[in-house]
């Protein structure tokens, strides 16, 4: 997933531009969704799914970045129109993506209240990555974050001043909402998360609570939060990209998004205001999301992470590179022989996923970079390692596929070849100092504070640390 935490200019294009006054696209729709994290993920995914419903005349989305204004910059001349080039092995396909009505910078606050005051808008959905719902290690809202602090004095000083989380975003919407009537609504994060529904409202209850014991009561009865699991691999906007777009196409487009062919959603909620008809153009709508979102985060993300920190070590740069490599194949491998065992479907659909991601994660034409990937380690592993290493070791096994991954994170801290990039740097700060054993022990104890104690584990790690890093030369 990509976020637009990239604060670097876009470089302004040149020739035709693409827009809808020059016909391009279709009309935009009238406002229904109000979507928090302009990033290429979400315009490759939720925007993507919007745009191909039945009904997506009808569901205009009005999107915002987080607190760079680069990507509404680069949108908004285009009138929320992009390019989504869906890269496969033998070729690709560029299609312009209508379903963004407007596109806006975190800094437009009052835009955003007026979007939550609005009785046409029903759904709302969030691409923040993980670092973005503030949470602390018990997965309520970080009460200590000094922006989360920051948030509460200004919420109840001033009903319309901008606020900086995520969580106090949507509190200050919700509040709006609740003293202008504007009717019922669901807000659907897309985010790795472990039930990231339930993870979403804990932290706006959290802050509304703080803020106005009378509106976390009023959000706890009348607000719904769905539950996803979402996935597609979708790496970052480069210039080739854009300039591959305008030779194709013949327009300029200063936001393009490249992605890979598949694509999944898995919904589960209750939408009392309406939605799109995502389930029409291949979103499942189930009662239980956390078996796929077990698969997802484990076997793909697991992998992801696995590559990003061992395979940079080990020379590479991208997905398709590190997989290609018979050691780091490997290792994937043995991840996923572990965490399958404690994902609940049926082993033939396991088998099935696993030999498509395969596929996916070779596909070179996709170039999805191993340091994109490793950014936010301490968010990431808690969610997507440690739930299969505390279950193996419950088991009476030692995992060697997680230990691994905790080992290439501790030399990636250590200085391994991609920057450490951290959203919240203070999580790791001198977390690897001292002797690699040193290392080894403050790592797992800090992603795994229960199992610090585990001498069998602690060398496990410790010796595919020093293996890893014999192999790094």
């Amino acid at each position: 997933m990509t976020t637009d935490l990239d604060h670097r200019p876009v470089p302004a294009p040149t020739g035709l531009r693409l827009s809808r006054a020059a016909g391009h696209g279709r009309p935009a729709a009238p406002v229904r969704i109000v979507h928090l994290g302009l990033g290429n993920f979400f315009r490759a995914h939720q925007a993507w799914f919007t745009d191909n419903a039945p009904d997506a005349a009808d569901w205009g989305i009005a999107a915002f970045t987080g607190r760079s204004r680069t990507v509404a910059d680069a949108l908004a001349p285009q009138d929320g129109l992009y390019t989504l080039v869906t890269r496969a092995p033998d070729g690709e396909r560029l299609r312009v993506v209508s379903s963004l009505s407007a596109a806006h910078g975190g800094d437009e606050h009052d835009a955003w209240l007026g979007y939550w005051a609005d009785r046409a808008v029903t759904v709302a959905t969030f691409t923040v990555t993980e670092a973005g719902y503030v949470r602390a290690a018990d997965g309520g809202l970080d009460t200590d974050h000094p922006d989360v602090r920051a948030d509460v004095a200004t919420l109840r000083a001033d009903r319309h001043a901008p606020v900086r989380t995520a969580p106090a975003r949507v509190v200050a919407g919700l509040r709006l909402r609740r003293a202008t009537g504007a009717g019922p609504m669901t807000l659907l994060p897309c985010d790795n998360l472990p039930e990231n529904g339930p993870a979403l409202r804990r932290v706006v209850l959290d802050l509304a609570d703080l803020v106005d014991p009378a509106l976390a009561a009023w959000i706890a009865a009348e607000v719904a939060f769905g539950t996803t699991t979402v996935d597609r691999i979708t790496p970052a906007t480069t210039d080739a990209v854009r300039e591959s777009v305008r030779a194709a196409t013949g327009l300029a487009d200063a936001a393009p998004v490249r992605t890979e062919p598949f694509a999944e959603w898995v919904v589960a909620g209750e939408f009392p205001g309406g939605r799109p008809a995502w389930e029409e153009v291949g979103a499942q709508v189930v009662d239980d999301v956390l078996p796929f979102e077990h698969r997802k985060l484990w076997l793909l993300n697991g992998a992801h992470s696995m590559l990003a920190y061992a395979g940079t070590l080990l020379g590479h740069e991208t997905v398709a590179d590190a997989v290609a490599d018979p050691r780091l194949r490997g290792w994937v491998e043995g991840w996923w022989d572990e965490a399958a065992r404690h994902v609940p479907l049926p082993a033939d659909d396991l088998a099935a996923y696993r030999r498509a991601l395969l596929d996916r994660f070779g596909n070179p034409r996709i170039e999805h970079r191993l340091a994109q990937i490793a950014a936010d380690g301490s968010e990431k592993l808690p969610v997507r390692v440690v739930p299969v290493l505390r279950a193996e070791r419950a088991a009476g096994r030692v995992p060697t596929g997680a230990a691994t991954t905790l080992a290439a994170w501790v030399l990636h801290l250590r200085g391994g070849a991609a920057a450490v990039a951290e959203a919240r740097p203070e999580r790791v700060a001198g977390l690897a100092d001292g002797t690699l054993d040193d290392a080894v022990r403050a790592v797992v104890a800090r992603l795994a504070p229960d199992l610090a104690g585990d001498v069998a584990l602690v060398d496990a790690v410790r010796e595919r640390a020093r293996a890893l890093a014999a192999l790094r030369g």
